[in-house]
């Protein structure tokens, strides 16, 4: 059986959140170590991954006191998302086989959504979580620029792509290895590594908490947990 090992990244500043609604500000912490339904998101993510032989937490530098993480261990996060795995990947054991990277602001991951992933990872060495997309989606000249000119999108062969993003160890190691610049999720890394990606089917539920209105969403869903999203 393969041996799990997870690294949540939790080193990001969470500036959306911040930023709150209006003028009033949100969040004084980095959003994951907001509480939700009594305990900080962080906790939730960690909680879902427990069984796995390893977890490897990512803290933003100077707060790896912030949260205990007990029996798991902690590392200190980079500049950015790709160097935060990065130092994470350092923690990890060598026997692991294969290894999650999951968003600490995704803690709504059911253990099915994970049972999934790792089964495909098994199979092809790879598993990235994706669910199809509900709005229109149009494509901006200049997204900054009012009544800028646009074009519609066929959204039925894009994908929003979820986390956790589990992967063969080797495969994972050796990307990171031979990565020279910064991506916004592992499957793009490994891709840019010469990698085939597979990808599994994620969930609704499965949201990342990134504004205000994402938490009480989440803690919406968590009061009325029916498992039917």
């Amino acid at each position: 059986m393969n041996r799990l090992g997870v690294i949540i990244v939790a080193a990001g500043a969470g500036e959306r959140m911040r930023a709150g609604t209006g003028t009033r500000v949100v969040a004084q912490s980095p959003k994951q170590f907001l509480p939700l339904a009594g305990r900080p998101i962080l906790a939730w993510s960690v909680e879902a991954f427990c069984g796995a032989a390893e977890i490897v937490v990512a803290l933003p530098p100077g707060m790896l006191d912030s949260f205990d993480a007990s029996p798991h261990k902690t590392c200190e996060g980079g500049a950015s998302r790709t160097a935060s795995v990065r130092n994470a990947l350092q923690q990890l054991s060598p026997d692991c086989d294969l290894i999650a990277v999951h968003d600490a602001a995704r803690p709504l991951v059911s253990r099915e959504l994970i049972a999934r992933a790792i089964a495909t990872a098994r199979a092809h060495g790879s598993a990235v979580p994706v669910v199809s997309l509900n709005d229109s989606i149009r494509r901006t000249t200049a997204p900054e620029t009012p009544n800028q000119t646009s074009t519609p999108v066929d959204r039925s062969s894009l994908r929003a792509v979820q986390t956790p993003q589990i992967f063969r160890a080797d495969i994972l190691r050796r990307a990171y290895e031979n990565a020279t610049e910064d991506f916004s999720d592992d499957a793009s890394l490994v891709e840019a590594a010469g990698f085939p990606v597979t990808l599994c089917e994620g969930e609704r539920r499965n949201i990342k908490i990134t504004e205000p209105l994402d938490l009480l969403v989440a803690q919406t869903i968590l009061d009325n947990d029916s498992n039917s999203f």
